[in-house]
């Protein structure tokens, strides 16, 4: 199992769907790596070397922001929007969407579980 950014790839899958486990690389960031390292699209992640896989690291570290730094920069920049309590900011901290979305019927995945309003009675028609 090659382990890249701290991150087990699946030792059974492609190169290109292996590396995208690794948050921060998608499968256009993915390939554009295994071309520059030199590995064919072909190729599973058991079929590699030891000195292509620290390849693989070794461009990975050098260019591209992956894992924990990412993480933490989005992390920031959200955090950063809260301060200043700009609108975006607003909707982060109350947990609702931020993209304009319709919250009136939808939206359960950022609001959560739906609660019942007490005394509320169900309109019939």
């Amino acid at each position: 199992m090659a382990r890249i950014a701290g991150v087990n790839i699946p030792t059974n899958k492609r190169v290109v769907i292996g590396l995208t486990y690794i948050y921060g690389i998608g499968r256009v960031m993915a390939t554009d790596i295994c071309r520059k390292v030199g590995i064919a699209d072909s190729r599973r992640v058991n079929q590699l070397t030891d000195d292509e896989i620290l390849r693989i690291r070794e461009l990975i570290d050098r260019e591209y922001k992956v894992e924990g730094d990412l993480r933490r920069e989005v992390a920031m920049n959200i955090k950063r929007l809260m301060d200043l309590g700009c609108y975006r900011g607003l909707r982060h901290r109350r947990g609702l969407p931020v993209h304009g979305q319709r919250t009136h019927t939808n939206a359960r995945t950022r609001k959560g579980p739906a609660k019942a309003i007490a005394g509320k009675k169900k309109v019939t028609k």
